[in-house]
């Protein structure tokens, strides 16, 4: 009897499992598409144009059941469909992520809900966000912009290890970028402002003084981010779980 091959994925002419086989996946992601979903999508600024209409319950359900894939991600990625993107970022292994990655997929960016779902999704758990902070901060197209808000805005939930020190230097960029008119951009800012001044007391405070500063300005933008900031960040809600968090710090 001849010997058999090797039975991983390395051998020659080895079928790939419809797991790893991205066009058995974007196959996948077409039968759960409804034109219902897909027509929707305008009302909330996204492109359909090259989208199937998958609900994000449903994709992030396809997402635990295909696991973990950097290689999966990729070619996802590369598709270019609008769900086999947001999938991607939902996929990606955050330890795999580079740099020239997190560039690359920055500067394909066309709306806010794939911006947000790979910045909080993928890009805030892998080591190089905060230089993509500053760095995307400085990039002058819109969503490359929001991508550094809403990835600032997602190191506030998933980053358990930072001090209040880098959100500190977060705030500068946020005042800096304030005065920004663009809608996705300054909706951007104004929620990682707040998000910073729900972190922890030290930060609420900083954030508070940014915040009126804002609100005093004389340009519409960074007044309308200082201003809805102010509401959140002096409401009862807020400043009783940021007391309730103190007292329970001091115990």
């Amino acid at each position: 009897m001849p010997k058999r091959g090797p039975a991983g994925p390395a051998a020659k002419g080895t079928r790939r499992s419809r797991k790893d086989d991205p066009d058995a996946v974007i196959a996948a992601l077409k039968r759960l598409g409804t034109k219902k979903v897909r027509d929707g999508m305008a009302r909330y600024g996204i492109p359909s144009d090259k989208a199937f209409g998958v609900p994000v319950g449903k994709l992030q359900k396809l997402a635990k059941r295909l696991g973990r894939n950097h290689e999966l991600a990729a070619a996802l990625w590369e598709a270019g469909w609008y769900e086999a993107r947001m999938l991607a970022a939902y996929v990606d292994d955050p330890a795999c992520v580079t740099p020239t990655q997190m560039d690359d997929w920055c500067n394909s960016f066309d709306s806010w809900a794939i911006v947000d779902t790979v910045c909080f999704a993928l890009f805030d758990r892998t080591p190089h966000a905060w230089r993509k902070v500053r760095q995307w901060s400085r990039r002058p197209g819109e969503f490359e912009r929001r991508a550094a808000f809403a990835l600032l805005w997602g190191l506030t939930v998933h980053d358990k290890q930072a001090g209040d020190e880098p959100f500190c230097e977060g705030l500068l960029l946020i005042e800096r970028a304030a005065s920004d008119q663009r809608h996705f951009v300054k909706k951007a800012v104004n929620m990682a402002l707040r998000a910073i001044g729900k972190r922890s007391p030290g930060l609420h405070a900083a954030a508070v003084t940014v915040a009126q500063r804002l609100a005093a300005s004389a340009d519409a933008a960074a007044r309308w981010v200082g201003m809805d900031a102010l509401r959140e960040l002096t409401s009862p809600a807020v400043k009783g779980r940021l007391a309730a968090r103190r007292r329970t710090a001091s115990r």
